[in-house]
């Protein structure tokens, strides 16, 4: 496996002071995506995303934890039109309980 190169801008836009946006999503199998999003470009990038799946089971990606055997974090900019923004509250509170 290559090393994954997107980790030190992951964390630069992370740790900068751009607002943040927070959005859900579902997929066609009933899993669940939640996103943090800080606005680049004028396009929206994820710098923190929790995979629910169908059955539970939660798995969180950052910049220090990009991938792993069940996910990655997205490589592509968010398409916000297909997502329901929420509460940073409402975020911060799944990714806390899926540590």
């Amino acid at each position: 496996m290559q090393p994954d190169l997107r980790g030190p801008l992951i964390k630069q836009l992370a740790e900068s002071d751009s607002p943040r946006r927070h959005w859900h999503g579902a997929d066609e199998d009933g899993g669940t995506w939640l996103f943090e999003s800080v606005e680049g470009d004028g396009e929206h990038w994820a710098i923190r995303q929790i995979e629910i799946g169908p059955h539970g089971g939660a798995h969180r990606y950052w910049w220090n934890h990009l991938q792993d055997e069940h996910g990655f974090l997205t490589d592509q900019a968010l398409e916000i039109w297909d997502l329901t923004e929420i509460t940073e509250a409402a975020f911060e509170s799944v990714w806390e309980a899926a540590a």
